[in-house]
C-alpha cells in the first residue's frame, strides 16, 4: 500500500477556491496553527464576486484561531441557534463505547451463543467484502476530506410544529485518524468553525461559540468513521455484538447487529448533574454483499434537577444510510450517505419538544498510511490542557 506524504496532501480546488486556500496557507505560515485546511465546497462560491471573496478572506483572517489559544465564546451571526444545534447534534457525535483492538481478527466463532456466533460470522463476511484481513490490519492511519449539507427539517414544541424552509447550509470537513481513539476533526460551515479530537486519553470539542470542553468517559471514535470510512474499526466495534434478526434496507435483505455501552462506560460518562441512561447502536449488513448499509443509534440522558430527583430527559436518535462503496488502495470505502437525527426533550418541569435534522455527505478524498502523521497533530488545545492540569493538581 502506497504511503502519502503528510505535507503534500491538498484538496482539489479551482478558481475562487484556489484563492481561498492560498489565503489559508498564508495565514498558517504567519503562525496560525490550524492543522487541517478544510475544503470550502464550490457551492459557497457560486455568484461570488471579488468583494464577496474579499469578505470570505477577511472572515478567515479574523476567525481562524490557533489550537493553542481559544478566545471567549462569540455569537453566531444573526443569533443562528439552528446552525449551532446542527453542529452540536450532527457535527461530531461519538459512538457508544471504545473500540477493542483487533478483536474481530482474533476471536473464533465457536464456543459462544448462537447470536454471538452469527454476529462474528457476519463480521467475517464484512471483512472479506471490504478488503480482507491482511489489507485492513495494514492500515496505520487515515485521512478523509468531505462535503456536507445540513438541514433542520422539523421543530415540534408542545402541540405546535414547524417545517423548515430552504435547502440547508453547506460545509466542508477534514478528518485525521491515527487509531480509533486518536483522531482530529475540523468542520467549517456557514461562517462557523468547530473542531473535535482525542489524543487517546481525553476527547474534547471546541467551536467559535464554545470554549474547549472534555467529553467524559473513555475516548471513543467519531461516529463518522463508523459510517463506512474505517472498516477495521467497524469490524472491531461489532465484534462483541449480537445478531438480533433481519431487516430490508433499500431493497437489500440485511442482518441486524446490536451493541450497547455497558454499565461501567455509562457510569464513566455520567456526572453529578447528568446520568447517561443508555447508548445503543445497530449495524445493518447486507446479506448479498456483506457491506454495512445502515447505522442507527439512540442515546438517552437525564439532566438532574432538585432534591426529589426530578429531571429533564434528552434523547437523540440517529439513522444513517451508507452508500457509494468504492475501493481505495484495496479497501472498500463508502463515499456518500445521509443521516437523519431527532433530538427530543421531555420530563418534569419541561415543555416537551422535538427537533429533526438531516445531513447528506460525500467523501471527496480519502487515503491511508500517511507518512509523518505523529502524535503532535492530535494534542488537545492549550486551554483544555491547562484546565486538566489544574484539576489534576487539585486532586493530588
Amino acid at each position: 500500500m502506497r504511503k502519502t506524504s503528510f505535507a503534500m496532501i491538498t484538496s482539489p480546488a479551482k478558481g475562487a477556491k484556489n484563492q481561498l486556500e492560498s489565503v489559508m496557507k498564508r495565514e498558517k505560515e504567519d503562525g496560525l496553527d490550524t492543522v487541517l485546511e478544510v475544503p470550502i465546497p464550490k457551492e459557497m462560491f457560486e455568484n461570488v464576486h471579488e468583494t464577496g471573496l474579499q469578505n470570505i478572506n477577511s472572515w478567515i483572517k479574523a476567525q481562524a484561531f490557533a489550537r493553542t489559544h481559544v478566545d471567549a465564546p462569540a455569537q453566531l451571526p444573526n443569533g443562528n441557534t439552528e446552525l449551532q444545534s446542527l453542529l452540536n447534534v450532527v457535527g461530531s457525535p461519538l459512538i457508544p463505547c471504545p473500540v477493542p483492538t483487533d478483536r474481530a481478527f482474533s476471536r473464533s466463532v465457536h464456543d459462544t451463543s448462537i447470536q454471538a456466533s452469527t454476529a462474528k460470522y457476519i463480521i467475517q463476511q464484512y471483512i472479506a467484502a471490504t478488503g480482507g484481513q491482511s489489507t485492513l490490519t495494514s492500515i496505520g492511519n487515515m485521512y478523509a476530506i468531505g462535503k456536507v449539507r445540513m438541514t433542520g427539517t422539523e421543530f415540534h414544541i408542545g402541540d405546535q410544529s414547524t417545517s423548515a424552509k430552504g435547502s440547508g447550509v453547506i460545509g466542508g470537513y477534514a478528518l485525521w485518524q491515527k487509531s480509533p481513539e486518536v483522531w482530529y476533526f475540523e468542520l467549517i460551515m456557514a461562517g462557523s468553525k468547530m473542531s473535535a479530537g482525542s489524543d487517546g486519553k481525553v476527547a474534547w470539542k471546541q467551536s467559535m461559540t464554545e470554549q474547549s470542553h472534555v467529553s467524559k468517559g473513555p475516548p471513543r471514535p467519531l461516529r463518522r468513521t463508523i459510517q463506512g470510512l474505517d472498516p477495521r474499526s467497524i469490524a472491531n466495534l461489532f465484534a462483541d455484538a449480537f445478531c438480533i434478526g433481519e431487516k430490508i434496507i433499500n431493497d437489500e435483505q440485511c442482518f441486524v447487529l446490536k451493541l450497547e455501552a455497558n454499565a461501567s462506560v455509562l457510569k464513566a460518562r455520567s456526572s453529578t448533574t447528568l446520568d447517561i441512561i443508555h447508548h445503543k447502536i445497530w449495524g445493518y449488513f447486507s446479506q448479498r454483499t456483506g457491506l454495512l448499509l445502515n447505522l442507527e443509534d439512540t442515546h438517552l440522558l437525564r439532566m438532574k434537577a432538585g432534591r426529589r430527583g426530578e429531571g429533564t430527559f434528552w434523547e437523540t436518535t440517529m439513522e444513517s444510510i451508507i452508500d457509494d462503496y468504492r475501493f481505495v488502495n484495496g479497501i472498500n470505502i463508502a463515499h456518500a450517505g445521509k443521516t437523519q437525527a431527532t433530538l427530543s426533550r421531555y420530563g418534569e418541569g419541561s415543555v416537551n419538544h422535538k427537533r429533526k435534522m438531516e445531513e447528506t455527505w460525500t467523501i471527496e478524498e480519502i487515503d491511508f498510511n500517511i507518512w509523518g502523521l505523529s502524535m503532535d497533530y492530535f494534542l488537545p488545545p492549550a486551554d483544555l490542557k491547562k484546565d486538566q492540569d489544574g484539576a489534576d493538581n487539585n486532586e493530588g
